[in-house]
């Protein structure tokens, strides 16, 4: 590292925008800026993104960034990034040329092969082996996908002239000039393709799922030395690429949960909720998500956290579509006091199955659903059981992790851009029953990628700087009468069962 470097560079690259964020040592954002790109959805149950238009939003963040900052370039350490996991595509190795708009996370085509792989028995070793579940929230299948629809891919696949990864390979692989095709465990754990526990991708699972091994990027730890910078808009050739973990994973590491039974809730285009469980896998018997959390270190020094996980596919992207599809408001935020201007929902239940249901139900033919609507129901009262569908699935999960762990929930952290919502954090903390902690800095997926690159880079020595820069914003106590929330959460079963 030069010894002027002193800054990290991170790039988060979401579902709907990319954020860059300029970070010093003590941890401050010097700047930031975000770009949205335009989703594609070609059919019902399908969502792309557009390559070319995914990398000019990264583009055009970094550049608005290093203008916004003024900083001398040779000051950054390093650059991390965090990513939207799942969401996959592949491209030519010698033209960097996509076969395909990228297959997005929420994306559906491929429920029908997954329900084939279950009803052939494929599920339990699948689970036993990846700690996922088949359906086509996954990589793998996405993948395949693309390689029986472009003509001639199969062919390409076979003779090595194809490169294939999550969203955060492709970013390396731009901002390296093609000249590094790698990923780390995190992203890799959500492929369908990685084990659990190993050092590399399974023979096994590549078979089954019909993805040639050979189209898989190198795995190395989450703070490796993942490439040098060369031919970026905007950055100087040779900025090391130094920390990498999917955009969950990283909040995790973001809100400094670094003891087993930490647990954080991002709430974003989906909610994610995270449980660290420690050095040894915990296996799910209430339909969650076992995964790899991080790796760091290398060599014999190498050490794994594995986390449990549960996602809640729609969360923000249901305020959007009140505000985009049905004009309930002008700006998302809008939406904390129209739902408060109502003291409840007037018996309105919504399910925010729009693509399907993830953790714990894992039906992805599930749509979305507004259940008892009468003549008096207001768009107030739909906005707020939008907000409370988001908290009830949220509390689905976490009470599946508390089976699972067979440890209950003291307290959660919450990030990400719905947690500025203040009534639905209230909600949120009612139906737990627990407080809820709000950092002051919501961009806590992105300070996951400045600190594991920073790790990297050597700018840390260790992880007590993150907890140590770690501050609470607003806590939000349980309201202790629950009363009223008992026929509410009888309305959700009733409602999920019929989604």
């Amino acid at each position: 590292m030069h010894a002027d470097a002193d800054l990290i560079l991170a790039i988060d690259q979401g579902t709907t925008g990319s954020t860059a964020l300029l970070v010093n040592r003590e941890l401050e954002i010097l700047a930031r800026a975000n770009r949205e790109f335009p989703q594609h959805f070609p059919r019902p149950g399908w969502v792309e993104h557009d390559p070319e238009e995914l990398w000019g939003s990264v583009c055009d963040a970094v550049a608005a960034v290093m203008r916004a900052s003024e900083v001398d370039p040779s000051r950054i350490a390093a650059l991390g990034i965090t990513n939207q996991r799942e969401t996959s595509l592949i491209w030519e190795r010698g033209s960097g040329r996509p076969l395909h708009r990228a297959l997005v996370w929420q994306d559906r085509r491929t429920a029908n092969t997954c329900a084939a792989l279950k009803e052939a028995g494929h599920e339990d070793a699948v689970r036993r082996l990846t700690g996922l579940v088949l359906d086509p929230y996954f990589s793998a299948t996405k993948l395949a996908w693309v390689l029986d629809h472009v003509s001639g891919a199969r062919d390409a696949a076979r003779a090595g002239s194809l490169a294939a990864g999550t969203i955060d390979t492709y970013l390396v692989w731009r901002l390296t000039g093609g000249a590094a095709h790698v990923t780390e465990p995190s992203n890799a754990s959500r492929t369908l393709l990685w084990p659990l526990v190993g050092d590399d991708w399974s023979e096994a699972q590549c078979e089954l799922l019909r993805v040639p091994r050979s189209l898989l990027p190198e795995v190395r730890p989450c703070t490796a030395r993942f490439g040098e910078t060369r031919d970026v808009p905007g950055l100087p050739d040779g900025i090391p690429i130094h920390g990498i973990a999917g955009d969950q994973q990283a909040a995790l590491f973001g809100q400094a949960c670094f003891e087993p039974g930490e647990a954080k809730c991002t709430y974003g285009t989906g909610a994610f909720v995270m449980l660290n469980t420690g050095a040894e896998p915990v296996h799910s018997s209430h339909g969650l998500l076992t995964t790899i959390g991080w790796q760091l270190g290398a060599g014999a020094d190498k050490r794994t956290t594995y986390c449990l996980e549960g996602s809640a596919f729609m969360a923000g992207a249901v305020v959007q579509w009140l505000r985009d599809g049905l004009g309930f408001f002008k700006k998302s935020s809008d939406i904390e006091a129209l739902a408060a201007s109502v003291t409840d929902s007037g018996g309105v239940v919504l399910v925010p199955g729009h693509a399907g249901l993830g953790a714990p139900h894992w039906r992805p033919h599930a749509r979305g659903l507004i259940s008892g609507l009468t003549r008096g129901t207001t768009q107030a009262h739909i906005a707020r059981a939008a907000l409370e569908g988001v908290a009830l699935q949220i509390t689905d999960l976490l009470q599946a992790m508390a089976a699972d762990t067979k440890r209950p929930l003291r307290s959660l952290r919450v990030d990400g851009g719905a947690a500025a919502n203040n009534l639905l954090m209230q909600i949120q903390a009612d139906l737990l029953g627990v407080s809820l902690e709000r950092p002051t800095t919501l961009e806590t997926t992105a300070l996951g990628a400045v600190f594991l690159a920073g790790l990297g880079a050597g700018v840390w020595s260790d992880r007590s700087a993150l907890r140590d820069a770690w501050r609470l914003d607003h806590s939000f106590a349980a309201n202790t009468e629950q009363s009223h929330l008992e026929a509410l959460r009888a309305a959700w079963k009733r409602a999920v069962s019929i989604a």
